[in-house]
C-alpha cells in the first residue's frame, strides 16, 4: 500500500474554487441534503464534497468535468488527509492498513484530468488523493467494477454529438445499517449521476454499484468472520437506476435532475423503487434515450 503523502495545509487549498454549478450552461446547483445530520462544504479543482463527520465520509461529491480538455497524466497516488478537517473526522490511513479494502475513488482520477494546461490537469489529478475524496471498496476488479468505472466515459462517447461537458454526482450510500469496522462503518452501495445537455436540454442518468454479498453468500460470510476484521463483501454488480430512486435511497436533493432522467420507469416495465433497476452486464445494457 502507498504511504501518505505529507500533510497539506489548508493555506494551500485556499484557492480552489471547486464545482462550477454553472458549468453545462444550465444551472445545475451542489446538492444538499434532506437530513437532519451537520456536514461540512470542501472545495477542490474541478470538485467539490459535501461531507459528513459523524460517518467520517463523504455524502456527495460533484464534479464538473470537460471531455474535450482531459488529459492522460501520471497517477500521483498520493493519499493525504484534508487539512481543513480534523483528522480524527476522516476515514483516514487506519481504516485500509494490513486488509484487502482499496481506497476507492468517489471522483474518478481520470475524470477530474482536465485542464488549459498540463499542469492545472496534473494537479486536478492530485486533488482526488485527499481522504474525503475515498471509501473502502472490495479489491476485486470485475466485470461489474469495470463497468462502474466505464460509465463516465461510455456516457461521454454517447453524447459526444451534443455536448462534451458532464456534470457527475456521485457518493457513497451511507445507510445506519452499513457493517461496523475500525471506527467507522463501511459502506455497501455507491451512487453515481451523470448530467449533461442533449439536444439542447438538460439530461441525466443514474447508476448504484453494490459490493453487498449474495444473500447466500452473506450467511456464510458472517459466520465465518473474525471478530473485528473487515466485513465480507461480495463483488461488484452495477445497475442503472432511476435518478429519483437515488434520492430516496440517499437523502440527496435530486429533484432536478429526476425529472431530467433518461430511464423512466416504462422503459422497464416497473414503477419506481428497485423492481425499475436494470443490472448492467455490459455497456448494451445502459439506456441513454428517453
Amino acid at each position: 500500500m502507498t504511504d501518505v503523502a505529507a500533510p497539506s495545509t489548508a493555506h494551500e487549498l485556499d484557492d480552489r474554487a471547486g464545482y462550477d454549478p454553472a458549468f453545462l450552461g444550465v444551472d445545475v446547483p451542489m446538492p444538499t441534503l434532506d437530513t437532519p445530520e451537520p456536514t461540512v462544504g470542501l472545495r477542490y479543482l474541478h470538485y467539490s464534497v459535501l461531507f459528513r463527520p459523524d460517518r467520517r465520509f463523504a455524502a456527495v461529491t460533484a464534479l464538473a468535468m470537460d471531455g474535450a480538455r482531459l488529459r492522460q497524466v501520471d497517477r500521483t497516488d498520493d493519499w493525504r488527509l484534508d487539512p481543513r478537517l480534523a483528522a480524527e473526522l476522516q476515514a483516514g490511513p487506519p481504516v485500509y492498513a494490513d486488509n484487502d479494502l482499496d481506497r476507492g475513488h468517489l471522483v474518478m482520477r481520470a475524470s477530474s484530468a482536465w485542464g488549459d494546461t498540463d499542469e492545472e490537469a496534473r494537479q486536478a489529478e492530485a486533488d482526488t488523493f485527499y481522504f474525503p475524496n475515498a471509501a473502502p471498496q472490495n479489491k476485486l476488479f470485475n466485470q461489474g467494477r469495470e463497468l462502474w468505472l466505464g460509465l463516465e466515459e461510455y456516457v461521454q462517447e454517447h453524447a459526444d454529438a451534443f455536448d462534451r461537458k458532464f456534470v457527475v454526482l456521485a457518493g457513497p450510500v451511507l445507510d445506519p445499517a452499513d457493517p461496523p469496522y475500525r471506527g467507522i462503518q463501511v459502506p455497501l452501495r455507491f451512487w453515481k449521476v451523470v448530467a449533461f445537455v442533449q439536444d439542447g436540454a438538460l439530461a441525466a442518468t443514474g447508476y448504484v454499484l453494490d459490493q453487498t454479498p449474495l444473500l447466500d453468500d452473506l450467511g456464510a460470510a458472517l459466520e465465518e468472520a473474525v471478530p473485528g476484521a473487515a466485513p465480507p463483501l461480495g463483488p461488484f454488480r452495477t445497475f442503472q437506476v432511476p435518478v429519483a430512486d437515488i434520492g430516496t435511497l440517499t437523502g440527496v436533493l435530486l429533484d432536478q435532475l429526476a425529472v431530467a432522467d433518461l430511464m423512466q420507469p416504462a422503459l422497464t416495465g416497473a414503477g419506481p423503487g428497485p423492481g425499475a433497476w436494470v443490472e448492467l452486464r455490459s455497456f448494451d445494457d445502459v439506456v441513454l434515450t428517453g
